[in-house]
């Protein structure tokens, strides 16, 4: 769908990891722009679905309890696929809110004029929106008049972070997500829905400009194991650098990572172990 390209690219820096997985980001990522003239707090929560296992159901909590206390709402739908009867029913829900929404139209810069056009004609009967802006969250098309818009919208306030601070996760976590974005990006189908991610230790050498970063992939059978791994751990090294230079990115340090696998049957569906993995907090 492309929320987490545009809340990264709304932002400046890259937080949210992003990929052509559907429900990519499991959990509400915080993320802060600070400019001159304002401060402005972005979401970015998992897609609303239909959820099939604990997790779903967790990650649908998540963003439907995002849809309170929040000053405007952007609700992004796919405008190369057009209106879908799942954004219908995510716009019943939005029409019973508060906060001012905008509709937000993805990707067109894959579609031509006449398309776009194709794509709001229905747009009147979903909803009242305060705005409707076609964009391009991969080019960035309309997306600097977006933000000026949502900015414009805000009420005025204090400010409630620090300017250098840009995301209320500790960095275990995006280490983490960073991870699990190279393992989604380079494994097949089966495996994507069944990762999860724990960094175990971080620990900065005293002697030299480097980050020891230890993490564990799990997955949720034996063969999907054997795929991250791949021939000989060619698979894994592939996962392990991409990553890593992710994260010496995220910290402006070199890093030694250490990845390891291990198979948790049926992960998704246990509450405690949710919690561990850090995707339920009560």
């Amino acid at each position: 769908m492309g929320k987490s390209t545009l809340v990264n690219h709304l932002v400046g820096h890259k937080i949210a990891i992003v990929s052509d997985k559907p429900q990519t980001t499991r959990n509400r990522i915080q993320c802060v722009l600070t400019r001159s003239d304002a401060q402005v707090i972005f979401l970015d929560t998992p897609g609303i679905h239909k959820p099939r296992h604990k997790l779903g159901e967790y990650m649908v909590q998540v963003a439907q309890e995002a849809l309170e206390g929040v000053d405007c709402i952007l609700f992004l739908v796919d405008g190369a696929a057009g209106i879908g009867y799942g954004d219908r029913k995510i716009a019943e829900q939005l029409a019973k809110v508060e906060a001012p929404v905008i509709l937000v139209v993805n990707k067109v810069d894959r579609i031509t004029h006449e398309q776009i056009l194709t794509t709001l004609a229905p747009t009147p009967d979903l909803g009242d929106f305060q705005h409707i802006f076609p964009i391009s969250a991969k080019t960035g098309y309309n997306v600097p008049e977006l933000l000026d818009v949502v900015i414009g919208l805000m009420p005025p306030g204090p400010m409630y972070f620090p300017s250098a601070e840009i995301s209320d996760h500790p960095e275990q976590f995006v280490m983490a997500e960073l991870i699990r974005e190279q393992a989604l990006r380079f494994t097949r189908d089966e495996v994507p829905h069944a990762l999860a991610v724990v960094v175990d230790a971080v620990e900065r050498r005293e002697d030299k400009d480097l980050v020891d970063v230890q993490a564990t992939i799990y997955v949720e059978r034996d063969s999907q194991k054997g795929i991250i791994i791949g021939k000989q751990g060619n698979m894994l090294k592939v996962i392990g650098s991409e990553a890593r230079r992710e994260i010496e990115a995220l910290l402006g340090s070199q890093v030694f990572l250490q990845l390891a696998v291990k198979v948790n049957e049926n992960w998704r569906k246990e509450p405690k172990v949710l919690r561990r993995f850090g995707y339920v907090n009560e």
